[in-house]
Order: C-alpha cells, then structure tokens, then sequence
C-alpha cells in the first residue's frame, strides 16, 4: 500500500498540482505561535513539552482517521494516505522556482532569473552572475528535493511498515517546521525554548540525509559523491545540509557553494564538488539527478514489497 500510495500521489501532483500550501502555512503558523506564547518560558522543558503537544494533536487526529477508514473500508483509508502524501511532499513546492529560473537563463533573462531567485530565497540576488544563479538554484533544489520529498517518503515509509498509518508524514514535516520556527531562534532572546525543537529536527534528518546522498551517489557519480561527501560537507556552516550538498555537486560533477553576494553583502560559503562551473545546463542535470534518486527509491520499495509478499 506504501508503494501505491507514494506513486498516486506524485501523479496527482503532477496532473494536478495544488495552486498554492500558503493557507495550511497561514493556519500551521497560528497554531504553533499558540504554544509559543502559552509555553514560552525560556526553559528547555518547557519547550519540549510544547513541541509534543503542538505534534500530538495532529497525530493522534490523523492516526483516528485512518483507524475508522480502515476499519470502514481500506481503500477509503488508502486514499487517505495518498491525501496526506499530497499535502506534505512533492516536487511542485519549489519546481516552480527552479523551472522558471532555469527557463529565464536559457532564454538569457539573467535579471529576471535574479527575481525569481530572490522571491525563492527571501534575499536579494541582483548582484549574481548567471553562473551564480545556477549555482545557488541548484543548491537550494537539492535541499527542498530532500525535505519535500525524500525525507517525507522515508517517515512515511517506515510508519505504514509499522501499522501506525500515515502519520510518518505529518511527523515529519511538523519536526521541521518547529525546528525552523523554534530551533533557529536567537538564544539570546528565546532562551533554551527551542533547544528541543531543534535536536529533534536533527534525529528526524540524520537517517533521511544520509540515505539521500548515498542515493546521490548510486544514480550520479559515485567516486566524485563519495570523496565530496567525505571531504567537503564539514565545511559547510550546517553539516547537515553540507551532506546534500556536497553528494549532490559530486553526483552532478559541478561545482557549487563559493563566495556569493546575497542582500548586498557578501557571503563566504566553502566550495562545494568539483569539475565545472553551474550553469543552465546543469540545472538541467540537477532535475534528472533527483528524479533517477526517486525512481531508485521507488524501486528498492517495490523490491522490498514483492519481497515481503513472497515470504
């Protein structure tokens, strides 16, 4: 059912991909500054006692749906989770972006591509070369590919193989928006509030991160991914994010990270893989890179599927 439903769902999405998430952001946003302003303290228990409580409320509310839907009919409760699957992940969160920049470098739009480029990252990017362009929009397409689609489908995964429905989802996507809204406050004025918030969002992405760069390899260049990876993601500010990266220029054998001036100012970023400059060519790469990434996942799943039928 796990399989069937990951693959409903990105077809959903690409035969009718949903115009807009900004009202389940609106109503995510006020329903978490709640439990900021109620729990807000300072202290680190009392910001782990928000963030369970601000998660379990929607998945205990998920989970008793898909419990009466299976009890009622399982296909009832399967296209349940092909609905969670269509609000949590999904290449037209940010292909959009990444699309039309791609589109306004072949086309040599170079100030329009900055546009497009400062609405995605919310700073300003009129001061980049084209090459730059490519190079941040790649960057950035790597990260959300993970976060909106490989690491929802491994939580949803691994929750449908243990029964509890799919709330792997939600799960997922909530530990990264408190980990966002929470985690990356200024300890200076948000006290230890976020601190649970935030090492939550790392366990959650340990695993996922990992596995994503090492599909990275398998389907790009795995030498190129495997010494980049090795070498090169420490050095990025967050090491985390420096995995993706790093897997994702070495399968691509381009380079990206480098000096860059964001908002006016300039931003000292390590270099990050190796071979040539980006450029609209490999934006293009970058799109196949993370569609053969998701083919081969899927097909481990089914592997994995007809395995467990068989036995």
């Amino acid at each position: 059912m796990s399989l069937l439903s990951l693959i409903a769902a990105l077809l959903l999405e690409q035969v009718h991909p949903l115009s807009s998430r900004k009202y389940l952001f609106t109503w995510l946003n006020s329903y978490v500054e709640f439990f900021q302003r109620n729990f807000n303290a300072g202290e680190h228990k009392q910001g782990r006692i928000a963030w369970l409580l601000a998660i379990s409320v929607p998945l205990i509310l998920v989970a008793g749906v898909h419990w009466i839907l299976v009890g009622a009919n399982p296909i009832f409760a399967w296209a349940f989770s092909v609905l969670v699957l269509y609000l949590t992940m999904g290449f037209r969160q940010f292909s959009h972006y990444f699309n039309d920049i791609h589109k306004a470098l072949r086309d040599n739009e170079l100030d329009k591509a900055r546009d497009l480029l400062s609405a995605w990252s919310g700073q300003s990017c009129r001061e980049l070369s084209s090459e730059e362009v490519a190079r941040v929009a790649i960057e950035r397409a790597l990260l959300a590919s993970h976060r909106n689609v490989f690491g929802v489908v491994f939580w949803f995964v691994v929750f449908m193989l243990l029964g509890l429905g799919p709330i792997g989802a939600i799960l997922y996507r909530l530990a990264l928006f408190l980990g966002a809204k929470w985690g990356m406050q200024n300890t200076a004025d948000f006290g230890d509030f976020g601190a649970f918030a935030r090492h939550t969002h790392y366990l959650m992405e340990w695993l996922p991160i990992r596995l994503t760069a090492s599909t990275f390899a398998i389907v790009g260049n795995f030498e190129d991914t495997a010494y980049c990876w090795r070498n090169q993601a420490a050095t990025w500010p967050d090491a985390e994010e420096g995995i993706l990266i790093s897997s994702g220029a070495g399968g691509l054998g381009v380079k990206l990270g480098q000096t860059i001036i964001l908002d006016h100012a300039p931003v000292f970023r390590p270099e990050m893989g190796s071979g040539d400059e980006a450029d609209a060519d490999y934006m293009q790469s970058a799109i196949g890179l993370v569609w053969r990434a998701l083919v081969f996942q899927l097909i481990i799943l089914l592997m994995l599927t007809v395995s467990h039928l068989l036995g």
